[in-house]
């Protein structure tokens, strides 16, 4: 077997999969509270190469064969907080994510507050989904109350009325978050999602994605330079090996 021809069609996988976060993140720079993909390579063993002909394996003389395996993940580093000085942008600042209420009863997380109001004066995300209190119940605005102000601790009111305290969790393995479009999340096994205590909220500003577009461009020709390097190695084995068969027959 050619172990070289293997790995470099290892390496031309895990480059695609990186080409495919990337192209991701540079679509997604514009979403409020959106994280940036990345994708961790590492060099894992599977089974032994003989280089010397008199080597057995069974002795343990051989190398170890190593390949390239990656991983999607997230990077979870807030965005900036960007000012919009509109009443029902919020922004977390600091750990947390809001809680809203998907169509189907299940919870989700997002960092990106651009609230609206539903005809029923309920708040609803941007993409229509209630955000929910610290008790889990969506926030329903009053008919004349006026503007809503949201204070530093994410409660909300309207002139002298409390209409609720936003509610704000986190996770206490973020790695066990599962992205959903529209940058929202939901808690998989073991996340373990908790309220924050003492959340800090501001009003009238947006997180922006954690996006740098300039070092994804770059990612982008780094790839195709590695991709195209990984491609001519494996010509160069495959025309070795024609070579040698030739050589033989």
């Amino acid at each position: 077997m050619n172990i070289g021809l293997y790995q470099s069609a290892a390496s031309l996988s895990a480059l695609e999969r990186w080409q495919d976060a990337v192209s991701q993140n540079i679509t997604s720079s514009q979403v409020n509270g959106y994280k940036r993909r990345t994708v961790q390579v590492a060099a894992e063993g599977m089974g032994e190469v003989l280089v010397d002909p008199s080597a057995r394996a069974d002795r343990g003389e051989g190398m170890p064969a190593l390949f390239p395996q990656s991983r999607y993940a997230i990077a979870f580093q807030p965005g900036e907080n960007r000012p919009t000085r509109r009443d029902l942008d919020v922004a977390v600042s600091g750990p947390g994510y809001f809680t809203v209420r998907k169509p189907d009863g299940e919870l989700a997380y997002t960092r990106a507050g651009e609230l609206s109001v539903r005809p029923d004066r309920t708040l609803v995300t941007g993409q229509g989904l209630e955000i929910l209190n610290e008790r889990g119940d969506p926030i329903q605005l009053l008919q004349q109350g006026g503007s809503p102000v949201v204070t530093s601790d994410g409660t909300v009111r309207q002139g002298d009325a409390i209409l609720g305290k936003l509610g704000i969790s986190d996770a206490g393995q973020p790695s066990r978050l599962i992205p959903l479009p529209g940058g929202l999340y939901q808690a998989g096994a073991g996340a373990g999602m908790f309220p924050v205590e003492k959340p800090v909220v501001q009003q009238g500003y947006l997180e922006a994605s954690n996006v740098a577009p300039l070092r994804e461009m770059v990612d982008l020709v780094n790839i195709a330079r590695a991709y195209e390097a990984n491609q001519k190695l494996i010509q160069s084995r495959d025309s070795i090996m024609s070579k040698t068969l030739d050589a033989l027959t």
